[in-house]
């Protein structure tokens, strides 16, 4: 598994990938748009989707049908909001940090609902949430030397989490839930593995940042050793 190095933000509006605004770079790109906004949407809609799926006994034909269109639209909004940002430049360190958060929101919450339920076993729900809570303290504890984002491994557990989730919210007959629990073994796996990514790259950040500070006092001038 490959270890994508981690991106070290310059500030508040800076931007991950030139997009058409990349020539006005210096401008601060405003915390208000259109890519945080439906950020905040998906996670507006995590209580929403609850609702619907505990509507009755939880298991009502129409009823989890309704809370799995609510799960679609919130998912697919993490495929829009990220997309907008990086092609029209509108990447921010609010988004970094809110947009994992809120794909943690909204697959923790459908994990917990479906074991309520008594549709998946918690053990299942207990590694996916102990990894997504694990790795959010570990975004915060290094964020005052960077932002860690997402990285390709991390998107593609979040997807495969997603499909598994789907399968198992959606009415379907018995014959299709080995596919289900095929989904979800994969996004144990994804989930595990992504996780000490994460953990090995929060090192590397902190090694860099220690060997840059023994640096600096090494230098004339600078701190007393």
């Amino acid at each position: 598994m490959s270890t994508p190095r981690p991106h070290v933000a310059a500030g508040a509006g800076s931007a991950a990938a030139p997009g058409p605004n990349a020539g006005a770079a210096h401008e601060p790109v405003p915390l208000w748009n259109i890519a945080n906004i439906l950020t905040m949407l998906r996670i507006a809609l995590v209580p929403v989707f609850l609702v619907l799926l505990f509507v009755g006994d939880g298991h009502e034909t129409g009823w989890r049908i309704a809370a799995t269109a609510v799960f679609a639209v919130a998912a697919i909004t993490d495929r829009i909001d990220g997309q907008l940002a990086r092609r029209r430049g509108l990447v921010t360190d609010f988004g970094k940090l809110a947009d994992p958060i809120a794909d943690k929101a909204l697959i923790g919450a459908a994990l917990v609902g479906l074991s309520v339920l008594g549709d998946l076993s918690w053990w299942v729900t207990g590694i996916i949430a102990a990894r997504e809570l694990g790795i959010t303290a570990l975004r915060f504890a290094v964020l005052r030397h960077a932002v860690i984002p997402a990285s390709r491994g991390g998107k593609a557990k979040t997807l495969v989490q997603t499909l598994a989730i789907g399968v198992y919210l959606l009415p379907l007959p018995d014959a299709v839930m080995p596919v289900a629990v095929a989904l979800m073994a994969l996004a144990v796996l994804l989930t595990i593995g992504t996780g000490i990514d994460y953990v090995v790259q929060a090192v590397r950040l902190r090694a860099g940042v220690r060997t840059e500070a023994q640096h600096h006092r090494a230098e004339p001038g600078g701190a007393e050793a």
